[in-house]
């Protein structure tokens, strides 16, 4: 981290946790190893990794995972040990496959039914679970940093998507589901002091089905609506070097 004292290459742990925007799905180069849980080499905890030889990567992150998969399954790769912590988590919790899914195959209105719902959900009781998750890693690694990173908004305004193009209304639903997630992950991470990193900036502008897109669109159903190899580059990643490079 910045104005640190120099550390030998491994001598510091990192501990990426969260889901499927964690593990890096949409960048490819897969870690076979992982299996389902699609952990990519090109994510942003490998990325970050990758030109921070100080520190010693410790990758659980999972695809799918939600809020009970990553206290369950991932906060035991955490300890007194542990220096640096990411997590991105919440948009499972928040039924984001099935909102998308709702948006794709209804009506405008079912869409804004939807969205409304869940985002409600997003900016109300899921702060209250995330900041329950961030004092549970806390407690199992009081001596590191925590970094929370949130979701971008998925689809831009303008332009064509292929195989189900989406309404401008549509897309304003979506996006608006969007924010609330990351004003949720925003006010849990204030409310159990954490760091929270907003890549909304980032994404401005790149949002799938425009002109410059880092989000991946429906061309590619395993990835779809979450970031390319770019926006784990130019979005997450340089967030991530930006906070703490």
């Amino acid at each position: 981290m910045s104005g640190a004292p120099a550390h030998a290459a491994g001598e510091l742990e990192y501990v990426a946790l969260g889901d499927s925007y964690a593990s890096g799905v949409g960048a490819g180069h897969y870690d076979s190893a992982s299996g389902a849980c699609k952990r990519s080499e090109l994510g942003y905890p490998a990325l970050w990794a990758g030109v921070h030889d100080e520190y010693a990567l410790k990758d659980v992150s999972c695809s799918g995972a939600t809020i009970a998969d990553v206290r369950a399954d991932q906060l035991s790769a955490l300890s007194t040990g542990t220096d640096f912590v990411t997590l991105t988590v919440g948009g499972n919790d928040a039924q984001f496959s099935s909102v998308v899914q709702a948006c794709l195959t209804n009506t405008d209105a079912y869409c804004k039914t939807a969205t409304d719902w869940m985002s409600y959900y997003a900016e109300n009781q899921l702060v209250d679970e995330l900041a329950a998750l961030y004092k549970d890693i806390k407690a199992k690694a009081p001596n590191a940093t925590v970094s929370v990173l949130g979701y971008p908004q998925a689809i831009s305004t303008s332009g064509v998507c292929p195989v189900i193009d989406l309404s401008a209304a549509k897309r304003t639903y979506m996006n608006g589901f969007a924010d609330a997630l990351a004003e949720g992950t925003k006010a849990a991470a204030a409310k159990e002091p954490v760091h929270f990193l907003d890549v909304r900036p980032e994404f401005k502008n790149h949002g799938a089905c425009g002109s410059d897109p880092w989000i991946n669109d429906l061309s590619d159903p395993a990835s779809v609506f979450h970031p390319t190899l770019a926006g784990y580059i130019a979005g997450y990643y340089a967030k991530l070097e930006a906070t703490w490079g």
